[in-house]
């Protein structure tokens, strides 16, 4: 079962579900022009306070458990009620590295025409690449397949090496929405290099939300989408993950050492714009809109390069 939360940040309205089972739990923005953010949380009421007085920043010692139940603990009716029409950035800052699976959904690899992998596809993107879940995106230097991608983003909030499946929710802090903005060009015909075709200055926005791992019941049975200039694209589940949460968790530990506030782009559902015949790919002006039951949703312009 799921209730509706109907959060309003100035001239945002959005719609965020959150797990019937779970009263506990924090759910941590940042707000503020770039570069100035100031750490907030969301109320019961799902109205934005600001956090600042009890907390300087959200950083990845933020993210543990002490920390986030710390957080829980302050009444939130005491802080400040944060008015108007605040940005909100990417919800933690001090990510170290942000690692992405690859052709993760069963459909997302049909339609590409890929044999599904046999471990998680591995690459990285850019931190130089994290921008505002409602920032531009900004159509690189001679980029002309540029493409959608919805994601649910694992946050990383105990040092994690080494460790089995059946551990992976402890080193787990919490979840985010991403958006793995592509280049397809760059990705397929500039040497094979996934890393190139993802990693542009604003092609991972990450947030609103960061919803402590606690607020949700299943991770892996959440509705996830996207919808481009109105239409929806992308209709998919968690469930069809070729690998889930804690396989990819524990994999990736096993070939390097996950910090604190390092995230993990998780795959993409069927629906994408170069999955489409003939392929259909962003321009300067579509609104592109990506959203995960329970977590929140964003939306990005697409800007002309600059």
């Amino acid at each position: 079962m799921l209730k509706q939360k109907i959060v309003t940040l100035g001239s945002c309205v959005l719609l965020f579900l959150t797990m019937n089972v779970a009263e506990a739990g924090v759910t941590l923005v940042r707000f503020g022009p770039e570069g100035s953010e100031k750490p907030g949380i969301i109320d019961a009421q799902g109205q934005l306070r600001d956090l600042s007085s009890h907390v300087s920043e959200i950083t990845p010692e933020t993210l543990s458990q002490a920390s986030l139940d710390d957080i829980e603990a302050i009444p939130a009716g005491d802080l400040p009620l944060v008015t108007g029409n605040p940005r909100l950035g990417v919800p933690l800052t001090g990510i170290g590295k942000i690692v992405a699976i690859g052709f993760n959904y069963i459909n997302h690899a049909a339609e590409m025409e890929v044999q599904l992998p046999e471990e998680p596809l591995t690459f990285m993107k850019a931190t130089s690449a994290l921008t505002g879940p409602f920032d531009e995106v900004i159509q690189p230097r001679n980029g002309r397949k540029l493409d959608y991608e919805a994601e649910l983003v694992v946050v990383i909030g105990r040092r994690a090496q080494y460790i089995s499946e059946d551990e992976v929710f402890d080193y787990i802090a919490g979840y985010t929405v991403g958006h793995d903005v592509s280049e397809r060009a760059f990705q397929r015909e500039r040497g094979g290099q996934f890393t190139k075709g993802k990693s542009a200055d604003t092609f991972a926005p990450v947030g609103p939300y960061f919803v402590s791992g606690d607020q949700i019941d299943d991770i892996q049975n959440l509705s996830i989408w996207s919808e481009v200039n109105g239409e929806m694209r992308q209709q998919g589940n968690t469930a069809d993950m070729v690998f889930g949460v804690k396989e990819i968790v524990s994999h990736l530990s096993q070939f390097m050492t996950l910090h604190p506030g390092d995230i993990i782009f998780t795959g993409t559902p069927a629906g994408v714009g170069d999955g489409m015949d003939p392929p259909q790919y962003l321009k300067p002006g579509d609104v592109v809109r990506v959203g995960i039951e329970g977590i929140g949703e964003q939306r990005q312009t697409i800007a002309a390069p600059r």
